[in-house]
Order: C-alpha cells, then structure tokens, then sequence
C-alpha cells in the first residue's frame, strides 16, 4: 500500500472519531480559510472560494427545508435567512469577505469550534 493510501485511511478513521457537529463546522472554516487565502490568491482563486461558500450555503439551506430536519422552526427560518443573504452577498459584483467570513466564523462558532 502506498503512501498516500495509508494516509487516506489514517484520516478517513480520525474523521470517524469526531463528532457531526466538528465535521459540519470544519466545512465553514476551511471556506473562510479559501476566502482569506483568495484575496492574495488573485480572480481565480476568488471566484473558487466565492463558488465553494454559495455551494456550502446552499446545501446549508437544502438541508435545513428537508421536512425530516428536526431543527426547531425559527432556528431553521433564520438559517435559511442567513443562506439567502449570503447567497445575495456572493453574487454581487464586488462581494464584501468580511461579511462571508463573520458568517462562516459565527455557524462554527455555533457548532462548537473555534472560529
């Protein structure tokens, strides 16, 4: 076995020693770590980091509408409140980082890392 598999395998069993709640967390810093890194990274990596942070929002509010989600409502309607104005923000012509990455800190924050 290579390298590189056993290194797969290594972190695909660390992945199964942490909780949901880390996993879904780490997803929202490691899109402000793209959103931080892109504005040295030049329009390319711009347009990547804005991409991966519409696609996590969008899954955000995916999940969130599913009739089997077992959220409370209003914690469900705020989150879909947050997903669209962060949707509004990506797509606008010069969108404001700062706000995305308040965003992201503040729902891993909530999911318990550290932002």
């Amino acid at each position: 076995m290579s390298a590189t598999q056993h290194m797969t395998k290594a972190y695909a069993a660390a992945q199964n020693l942490r909780g949901l709640r880390e996993q879904e967390a780490d997803l929202f810093l490691r899109a402000n770590a793209a959103l931080r890194q892109s504005r040295e990274g030049g329009p390319l990596a711009r347009v990547r980091a804005l991409s991966d942070t519409s696609r996590l929002w969008r899954a955000v509010i995916d999940i969130v509408r599913d009739p089997a989600n077992a959220l409370p409502d209003t914690l469900k309607a705020s989150l879909v409140s947050v997903g669209h104005a962060v949707q509004r923000e990506v797509e606008r012509e010069d969108p404001d980082v700062d706000f995305l990455l308040a965003v992201n800190a503040d729902l891993a924050a909530g999911l318990g890392a550290r932002a």
